[in-house]
């Protein structure tokens, strides 16, 4: 069987993190200070990277009445107005070359911002641009989907932003963060078979819808958007669990795969709805639930539920004769 440069970047995924945490410290210390002493947050990113925003931002509001934004670079760069300049803004970039995410660093910095960056080419212009740069371990990535560099950028989003405050849940949270790469070991090993089986089955289809609730609409944003899109060139589209009930309940038709990501949050409950809803039906449901695979708190649900859906993604795109890193247009249209 061909193996594809994902295949070992999915495996080195957990001593990226434990290097990065190792070597970045002082840096994502130094900006979770700053948070603590700041109104406003912004995490701006495309992409991936616009997917950890979402994560990061509804994890954090889980736990915290912070004002925290989310935008896209351009969205920031052209519609934002800066009217506090008592706020962090936090860019997210692998390259750190991004059009998009650079022009809104630039905005940024010139109307007098504390600029972040979590990038992983240390010599890229944001990290040179960004007041403070922390610089993932990602090593040299091929998979244009992100492996490393997308759980590694999480890992340095939940940490600032959790480690920025010192009240009993956000401490239990920050702490758990460091059994997250033994975790995903564990997991990188018990799960390949079942979802390279799983994705044998669903070869065929063309078609997915993506949901998930809280900080699983990050991640679901990230599967339809770069790993379905992008990996395994299949068609797929994400979507709130709350807002299944507008415009996909009429759409969706029986056969048809929807993935759902449940980690028992509060919003889950409208995500076991429109499970049963689509049961009802007959769409083909493929179902990734946080408590089959970890017991740690759910809000960390992200860097846990990605490690199946990337052997799944893999596969699929491999039974499909395609390299899941590869690129037909990305990074040679620009606008």
């Amino acid at each position: 069987m061909v193996i594809y440069k994902m295949y070992e970047e999915i495996l080195e995924q957990p001593n990226a993190i434990r290097k990065t945490l190792e070597s970045q410290k002082e840096n994502l210390d130094s900006i979770a200070r700053k948070i603590s002493e700041t109104e406003k947050i912004y995490l701006i990113g495309c992409g991936s990277s616009l997917s950890t925003c979402y994560s990061a931002k509804y994890a954090l509001e889980m736990v915290q009445d912070v004002n925290v934004d989310v935008l896209t670079g351009y969205e920031f760069y052209y519609h934002k107005k800066i009217s506090n300049k008592n706020s962090v803004a936090i860019f997210t970039s692998q390259s750190g070359e991004t059009a998009d995410t650079r022009d809104a660093m630039k905005k940024a910095n010139e109307e007098g911002m504390y600029t972040a960056v979590i990038t992983n080419e240390k010599n890229s212009s944001m990290a040179k641009k960004a007041n403070i740069a922390v610089v993932t371990e990602g090593g040299r990535e091929e998979a244009i989907l992100g492996t490393k560099t997308y759980v590694t950028q999480l890992m340095g989003l939940y940490y600032v932003l959790f480690g920025a405050f010192d009240d009993f849940k956000s401490r239990k949270i920050f702490e758990q963060l460091t059994k997250i790469p033994d975790i995903m070991e564990k997991l990188i090993k018990s799960t390949e078979k079942e979802n390279k089986e799983l994705a044998n089955e669903f070869k065929d289809e063309n078609l997915f819808y993506c949901i998930g609730s809280g900080p699983n609409y990050g991640l679901a944003y990230k599967l339809a958007m770069t790993m379905l899109m992008e990996g395994a060139l299949k068609h797929a589209c994400p979507l709130y669990s709350g807002e299944f009930r507008h415009g996909l309940i009429e759409r969706v038709e029986k056969d048809v795969p929807v993935i759902f990501l449940d980690s028992n949050f509060p919003g889950d409950i409208l995500t076991q709805k429109s499970v049963e809803f689509c049961e009802n039906i007959g769409t083909k449901n493929i179902l990734f639930r946080m408590q089959d695979y970890a017991d740690i708190n759910s809000i960390l649900s992200p860097f846990i539920l990605v490690i199946p859906l990337e052997w799944f993604i893999y596969y699929l795109a491999h039974f499909n004769g395609e390299d899941p890193g590869s690129t037909r247009h990305i990074g040679k249209v620009r606008y």
